[in-house]
C-alpha cells in the first residue's frame, strides 16, 4: 500500500473562481475602513455637538446669571459722595435737619441709623374718640401746616392749624462739639378766636433708636418724664431735657398732667401703632379751676398678637412723654450733645427767643437778596406767601436710606437693590414722602437760587444710586418707614423704565451760575463736582440713549406702557411723568414719543456743555444736541400736517370708550352670584399706524424745551393753540389737556379719574412761561407775541396759586382748570413752589 504524493506546484496557480457578485477584497476592506471613517467622524462631531451644547448651556447660564446681576451691581466709579460725607465731622451744619417730611414735626440726623426724634399731639374731651396725630395725613383735615420759614440749615418755623387751636413749632439749632451741636424745639398752643372754650391738649415727645444705640427714661415726680439719655455712634452721648409748660413769653408756670412710655419698637413705622395701642382712659386731669375729668394718656404697651420678631437686633428703645396741658402754653425740647463742653448758656427761654430772631432777621435778607419780590413791588402778603413756598420745600428735604426693590427681565423675581442713602427734596409730605427722579430736577431749579450746595448734595446723591447699566430707580422706597406709605404694586422699580432726565435743568443752571461767576463761593465747589459726577452722567445718559430709542433713527419711545388694552381707555405711560396723558391707543414698538425726544435734545446739550467745562471731548454730545434740535428732522418725525402740531406717532384709534361689559347670567340663576359688570373698554375702529391727535402738554415740548428755534413758523400755530380758551388757554394757568380733544376730563378706568387730562400743573406751565420769557427776549418773528403772552400768563398763575394758598392754606398738587381751586394731594411744596421763580422772573 503505497503513501499519498504531495502534488508539487511549479510556477502560480490559476486562482480560484469568483462569483460575478463578489468583490474584491482589497475593496471590502477598503469600504470598510471608509464605514468606520464616517462612523468615527458622526461619533466625534456627537461628542463635539455635546460638549459645545455643554459650553453654550453653562455659558448660557453664566450670562442670564451675569446679566440678572447686572440690575443690582452699582456703577464701577467711584462714589460722587465720599462715605463720610454728611457725617457730623465733615458736615456738621447740615447733620441734624427736619429730615423726616412724613410726620409733622421731627428730626434726626444725616445718617443711615440715625436716633429719631418727633412730636404727637390729640385734643383731648373731643367729639372724636382718638384724634391722634403725627405723620401727615390728608384724613386728618387740617386746616393748613406747613414752614413759614425754614434756611434749611439752622433754623424753621411752622404753624399747624388744627380744629380749634394752632401749633407753632420753631426750632434753632446752634454749632459746638464734635457730633453736630445741640437743638432746641419750641411749641407754642393758641387756641382759635371762634373757639367756645380752651382746649387741652397732649403733646407728646418722643426719641427712638433705628436698630442702634440706646436710650433712657429719667423720671421725675411720680409720671413726669425729665429728660432722656442716650448714645449712638453718630451721636456720642447726648441728652434731651423736657422743660415745663408755660403760659407764653409771661413764663408763668401752667398746670399740666404728666405720662411716659419706655418700651422697644420693632421699627419707626410702627411707633403710631405703639402709642395708639397703648392709650388708656384712666387718668384724671384735676385742672384746679375745674372739675376733674378722665383724660386718654399713653400707659403701657401690650403687643396685640404678641408677635415674634424675625429680626431681634430691629427692636430698639422707644421712650415718649406726654404733657396734657390747657391752651394757651409754651413747652421748650432742648437737645445737649455731650461733646459740646463750652457752650455759654442752654439755648432756652430768653437765649432761645435772641438766637431765633437774629436766625429770621438773616432769612428775611437772603431772600430780598435771593428773588428781590418786594423789589418787583409784590405786597407783604405775597411775600411770605413766597417765603412759605421755598420754606415747605426745604422743609420737605429727606433724608432715607435702605434699598430698592428692582427686577429686570433676567430676574424671576425681584431682588434688593444695593443700600444705599438718598438726600432729596419730596413732592408732598402727605402723599408722597419720597424721592421721584423727575419731580427732582425741578425742586433743584428753585433750591439751587437759594443753596447750590443742596442741588449738589441732592444730585450727587441721585446718581451714586445709578447701577452698572446707567439705570436709576425711578421711584425711590428706601426704608421701612417710607415702604409703609406706598401700595404694593407700585414698590417694584423695573430696569427698562425710564422717568424724564429733569436732572439736567438743575445741571445746567449749576452750569450757568458757574459760567456767569466762577469767583463766587457758593460756585467753587461746582467744578470739581461735575469732574466727580461725569463718569456716572456719562452713563446714565447713554443709557437713555440705547434703551429708550424709537423705531426711526433718532426717534425715541418711552418703555413701560401699560399693556392691559381691555380696562384702560388709554394705557397710560407712567415712565413718562404724564402718567394718563392720552398716547397712541394701541401700544407697540412702533411708537415715536415727542417729550421724550426734547428731553434727549435737553440732555446732550448739558452732556455738551459739562463736558466742554471739564476738557472732555465733547464732539459726539454736540452733533447728538445739533442732530436732535434740528427742527427739519423733528417736523419729519413729529409734525402732523393734519392737526397742524406737534404729536406722538403710534398705532391710534380715537373710536375707544368705556363701556360696561355683558355678563351673562342664566335664567332663574341668583345675580350676586355671578362677576360684577365692570367698565371695559370697546374699539369701534380698528388703530393704524398714524399721529396721535391729543393736543396738549406734549404738543408743547419743543417750545418748552427751547428745540425751536425763533424763526420757527411752527411757534405760531403753538401760540395760537395756548392762547385759545377752547383749547389750552385759562385765567389759572395753561390745561394739561385741550377741552376740545375727546379724552378731555374722561376717566382712564372706573376707579381712575383724569389726572393728566384736563388739569393745570404747576411744573409744566413754569416751562411755559420760562420759554415765553426766552422766546421774547430772543430776536424773531414771534418775539412780541412771546412777551404778551408771557405777561398774561405770568399773572394768572402767580395769582391763581397764590388766592388758592390764602383760602385753603395750601398749596395743591393741580388746580382745576373751571374754577382755579387747588386739588389732588395737598401740601404740594414740590414742583408747585417753582411759582416762587414766576414771581421772580427767575428762570
Amino acid at each position: 500500500m503505497g503513501r499519498q504524493r504531495k502534488r508539487v506546484v511549479t510556477g502560480e496557480a490559476d486562482p480560484p473562481p469568483t462569483r460575478k457578485d463578489e468583490k474584491p477584497a482589497t475593496l471590502q476592506r477598503k469600504e470598510k475602513k471608509k464605514k468606520l471613517d464616517i462612523g468615527k467622524i458622526f461619533i466625534n462631531i456627537s461628542i463635539g455637538l455635546c460638549i459645545f451644547s455643554l459650553i453654550w448651556f453653562f455659558y448660557a447660564l453664566y450670562m442670564r446669571s451675569s446679566l440678572a446681576k447686572r440690575v443690582v451691581t452699582l456703577h464701577h466709579s467711584p462714589p460722587v459722595l465720599d462715605v463720610n460725607s454728611t457725617s457730623a465731622e465733615v458736615s456738621p451744619e447740615r447733620f441734624w435737619g427736619s429730615y423726616r417730611p412724613q410726620v409733622y414735626f421731627g428730626m434726626k440726623t444725616r445718617s443711615p441709623r440715625s436716633v429719631v426724634t418727633g412730636m404727637m399731639w390729640m385734643r383731648q374731651f373731643s367729639e372724636v374718640d382718638v384724634n391722634l396725630r403725627h405723620t401727615c395725613e390728608q384724613g386728618d383735615r387740617l386746616q393748613g401746616y406747613g414752614w413759614l420759614m425754614h434756611d434749611g440749615l439752622s433754623f424753621g418755623v411752622q404753624e399747624i392749624h388744627d380744629s380749634d387751636f394752632t401749633l407753632t413749632t420753631e426750632f434753632v439749632k446752634r454749632m459746638g462739639g464734635e457730633h453736630g451741636g445741640d437743638w432746641t424745639w419750641r411749641i407754642t398752643a393758641k387756641q382759635h378766636s371762634s373757639a367756645p372754650h380752651a382746649p387741652v391738649i397732649s403733646l407728646m415727645f418722643y426719641a427712638a433708636a433705628d436698630t442702634q444705640g440706646y436710650l433712657e427714661a429719667h423720671v421725675e415726680e411720680r409720671n413726669r418724664l425729665g429728660s432722656i439719655t442716650g448714645f449712638s455712634e453718630e451721636l456720642g452721648n447726648f441728652k434731651i431735657t423736657f422743660r415745663k409748660p408755660v403760659a407764653g413769653e409771661s413764663s408763668s408756670a401752667k398746670y399740666a398732667s404728666y405720662n411716659y412710655l419706655q418700651t422697644m419698637s420693632p421699627g419707626l413705622e410702627r411707633l403710631t401703632d405703639i402709642v395708639r395701642n397703648s392709650l388708656n382712659r384712666r387718668f384724671v386731669y384735676s385742672h384746679p379751676s375745674g372739675e376733674k375729668r378722665q383724660y386718654i394718656a399713653v400707659d403701657t404697651y401690650k403687643p396685640q398678637h404678641q408677635p415674634k420678631s424675625a429680626d431681634p437686633r430691629k427692636e430698639s428703645d422707644f421712650v415718649l412723654h406726654q404733657v396734657t396741658v390747657q391752651t394757651p402754653f409754651q413747652i421748650e425740647v432742648l437737645f445737649e450733645s455731650g461733646s459740646f463742653r463750652d457752650r455759654p448758656n442752654q439755648l432756652s427761654a430768653a437765649a432761645m427767643t435772641e438766637e431765633l430772631e437774629k436766625r429770621k432777621a438773616a432769612f428775611d435778607a437772603k431772600f430780598e437778596k435771593t428773588f428781590g419780590l418786594q423789589a418787583k413791588g409784590l405786597g407783604q402778603a405775597q411775600v411770605k406767601f413766597s417765603k412759605a413756598a421755598l420754606s415747605n420745600m426745604l422743609g420737605g428735604m429727606g433724608y432715607f436710606y435702605g434699598q430698592s426693590v428692582v427686577q429686570s427681565v433676567y430676574n424671576e423675581y425681584p431682588l434688593l437693590y444695593p443700600e444705599g442713602a438718598l438726600f432729596t427734596a419730596v413732592p408732598s409730605r402727605s402723599f408722597f414722602p419720597r424721592g421721584f427722579l423727575w419731580d427732582e430736577g425741578f425742586h433743584q431749579l428753585l433750591l439751587s437760587k437759594w443753596d447750590p450746595q443742596v442741588t449738589r448734595e441732592a444730585t450727587a446723591h441721585w446718581l451714586d444710586l445709578v447701577n452698572m447699566e446707567g439705570w436709576i430707580p425711578r421711584e425711590q422706597i428706601l426704608g421701612d418707614e417710607a415702604r409703609s406709605k406706598v401700595p404694593a404694586e407700585f414698590v417694584v422699580q423695573r430696569n427698562e423704565n425710564a422717568n424724564p432726565p429733569t436732572l439736567f435743568l438743575a445741571l445746567q443752571k449749576l452750569v450757568e451760575q458757574l459760567q456767569a461767576n466762577p469767583d463766587a463761593e457758593s460756585s467753587r465747589p461746582t467744578l470739581p463736582f461735575l469732574r466727580r459726577l461725569y463718569p456716572r452722567l456719562q452713563t446714565w445718559f447713554e443709557w437713555y440713549n440705547t434703551t429708550q430709542t424709537g423705531p426711526l433713527p433718532n426717534s425715541y419711545r418711552w418703555r413701560g406702557r401699560d399693556k392691559d388694552t381691555n380696562l384702560f381707555l388709554n394705557p397710560k405711560t407712567l415712565t413718562s411723568g404724564l402718567d394718563d396723558y392720552p398716547r397712541a391707543s394701541h401700544p407697540s414698538a412702533e411708537e415715536r414719543h415727542v417729550d421724550l425726544h426734547c428731553w434727549m435734545a435737553l440732555a446732550s446739550g448739558t452732556m455738551a456743555s459739562v463736558a466742554r467745562l471739564l476738557g472732555e471731548p465733547h464732539q459726539e454730545y454736540e452733533r447728538t444736541h445739533q442732530t436732535l434740535s434740528d427742527n427739519a428732522l423733528l417736523d419729519e418725525l413729529h409734525w402732523s400736517d393734519q392737526l397742524r402740531s406737534f404729536s406722538d406717532y403710534g398705532n391710534h384709534t380715537q373710536a375707544v370708550s368705556l363701556q360696561q361689559e355683558k355678563v351673562y347670567v342664566p335664567p332663574g340663576q341668583p345675580r350676586h352670584q355671578f362677576p360684577v359688570a365692570r367698565l371695559v373698554r370697546s374699539v369701534r375702529r380698528a388703530p393704524k399706524p398714524q399721529f396721535v391727535n391729543a393736543l396738549g402738554y406734549i404738543s408743547l415740548f419743543p417750545f418748552l424745551l427751547h428745540v425751536l428755534t425763533p424763526d420757527s413758523p411752527k411757534l405760531e400755530h403753538i401760540f395760537r393753540d395756548m392762547r385759545d380758551a377752547d383749547k389750552l388757554w385759562t385765567p389759572y394757568g395753561l390745561r394739561s389737556l385741550s377741552r376740545a380733544d375727546p379724552l378731555y376730563m374722561k376717566r382712564n378706568t372706573e376707579h381712575d379719574a383724569p389726572y393728566w387730562r384736563g388739569p393745570i400743573w404747576i411744573n409744566i406751565n413754569y416751562l411755559a412761561v420760562r420759554a415765553l420769557h426766552h422766546y421774547g427776549n430772543t430776536e424773531g418773528p414771534y418775539q412780541e407775541k412771546a412777551a404778551t403772552l408771557y405777561q398774561e400768563l405770568r399773572t394768572n398763575i402767580m395769582n391763581n396759586v397764590y388766592r388758592q394758598y390764602a383760602e385753603t392754606g395750601y398749596i395743591w398738587e393741580q388746580y382745576n382748570d373751571s374754577t382755579g381751586s387747588g386739588q389732588g394731594s395737598h401740601p404740594f411744596t414740590g414742583w408747585s413752589a417753582l411759582t416762587v421763580l414766576i414771581m421772580a422772573e427767575q428762570y
